[in-house]
């Protein structure tokens, strides 16, 4: 396709925004840019992991949780729910008093 609406913008090494944890579960909040109509657009995705050492004690990383891993990994995506939505309260806070 030579002229998608929506286009990866390239990017150098990016770090990743938070980091959430609890145990061995991560929710790891990630910014984002990409084209849209020719604006670039800003978004954050989440991605969710397990942490565990395989059978040669090498620690290995998973997106499958386990029926014990859900309240954990509830918990790490509603804490990181929670950061987005008062860092866009923020912005929009910030927004609003220079426009005063």
């Amino acid at each position: 396709m030579a002229n998608a609406s929506i286009n990866t913008v390239a990017r150098e090494k990016v770090l990743p925004e938070k980091k959430i944890r609890a145990g061995a579960i991560s929710a790891t909040i990630w910014k984002n840019k990409s084209e849209a109509n020719g604006k670039i657009v800003e978004y954050s995705t989440i991605s969710l992991d397990r942490n565990y050492k395989d059978r040669d004690g090498k620690w290995q990383n998973t997106h499958s949780m386990r029926t014990s891993d859900l309240p954990k990994a509830q918990l790490v995506l509603s804490k990181a729910y929670e950061y987005l939505v008062i860092k866009d309260q923020d912005s929009d806070e910030i927004e609003v008093e220079n426009i005063e």
